[in-house]
């Protein structure tokens, strides 16, 4: 089986109806083909634990079973080619080993009873040349370099300018994104979220203060959209549209990225997205921590232009994870810390019991410490944490 292009595998969503039943973090809910026992997602995040040559390690197996009680794991972000990569030792989905390390994981994840998303990736301009092919230069949509560090091997070193993407270029993108998705199937996972947000190359395109192309992809918002819906079609090619989620970070300002008007941008993006028939729109939006109440939160404006699932993500507490879900304000609620410390997060969270803190030393490369030792309800002497 190849990787395919044609035929649009997705049908216009019937709008939402409304619960007439209150909903907590402990419904049931239907997420694509998928039955998921709870609301609680695991949010994608990079720990830098794959080998050198970007393979899914056993550890990593490990790491994922044990959190396989939430209702869906979304990976860490997995680039699609040589070519995406954004760090050291993030795993990719672009060749044979990577699929049989991957499969591991979906293995050992689906004997433990959970459901699992790979996240596809592309970095775009932030990157470094150290971490690419023949030391090339990170592309972008247009050369305008961010500000700030890439985190490399030889430590962090200061963004480069990236060299903007040619028109051809930009479709063999795409179709790296429908090969991986395709990849993504065979290694056995349940779905894709394709990663549109946090200021890699996707969302490069989607923002003004990135994105200064002056021909189809560039200018007036449904330009800036055109790259996402072009990705997002070709993963559903790959695969089916009930298996395809997107993230977006509409007023995220990570790898120095901005926008003129994100309502505008975003609302579009969520608009040309809702008729695909997706599996989710997931929304990263700050309403605890530094960033949260810097400006009027987009993700209302998102609910009303996509009549899908919504995951919301931004440092919920369980009050308000489950203050969302009551109100209608989302259909789930995806953590990262708080599922990083805590395995049995789900259980935790059911019984109202102590969250282990996050330790962010280990966070990013190391061992099994603060990877896989962290302990749970019924295991509360691992490892002493």
């Amino acid at each position: 089986m190849a990787p395919q292009m044609g035929g649009k595998r997705y049908k216009e969503r019937p709008r939402r109806i409304p619960e007439t039943v209150t909903m907590d973090l402990f419904t049931p809910i239907t997420i694509g083909p998928l039955r998921l026992p709870n609301r609680i997602v695991m949010a994608p995040m990079t720990r830098n634990r794959a080998s050198d040559d970007q393979v899914p390690t056993p550890a990593m197996a490990t790491y994922y079973a044990q959190r396989a009680s939430g209702g869906l794991i979304v990976t860490e972000a997995s680039q699609i080619s040589h070519h995406a990569v954004g760090y050291p030792r993030t795993p990719g989905i672009h060749n044979e080993a990577q699929i049989d390390g991957w499969r591991r994981v979906t293995d050992a994840v689906h004997a433990a009873g959970g459901r699992i998303f790979l996240q596809l990736w592309h970095a775009g301009r932030a990157s470094h040349p150290s971490l690419l092919p023949e030391r090339a230069l990170p592309v972008a949509p247009s050369a305008i370099p961010a500000n700030g560090k890439a985190f490399t091997a030889d430590g962090f070193l200061p963004f480069p300018t990236p060299r903007a993407l040619e028109a051809g270029e930009i479709a063999e993108i795409v179709a790296d994104f429908n090969a991986a998705a395709w990849r993504a199937c065979m290694a056995g996972f349940d779905g894709v979220e394709i990663h549109a947000g946090n200021g890699y190359l996707i969302d490069q395109f989607l923002r003004d203060g990135s994105n200064r192309r002056t021909d189809r992809y560039g200018g007036s918002v449904a330009n800036r959209v055109r790259f996402l819906r072009e990705v997002t079609e070709a993963v559903i090619g790959g695969w089916s549209a009930e298996r395809v989620g997107v993230r977006l970070s509409p007023t995220q300002s990570f790898n120095d990225m901005s926008d003129s008007d994100p309502a505008t941008t975003f609302a579009h993006a969520a608009r040309e997205l809702s008729p695909l028939g997706l599996a989710y729109l997931h929304v990263v939006e700050a309403v605890t921590g530094s960033e949260a109440g810097q400006a009027p939160l987009i993700a209302p404006l998102l609910r009303r232009a996509f009549q899908g699932p919504l995951i919301l993500n931004g440092g919920y507490t369980h009050a308000l994870a489950q203050a969302a879900i009551a109100s209608g304000e989302a259909d789930l609620i995806s953590f990262g810390a708080a599922f990083l410390a805590n395995p049995d997060l789900p259980e935790r969270l059911r019984r109202q019991a102590p969250l282990n803190p996050a330790d962010r030393k280990t966070f990013y490369g190391g061992d099994e410490r603060g990877y896989t030792d962290y302990s749970t309800l019924s295991d509360p002497t691992a490892a002493g944490r």
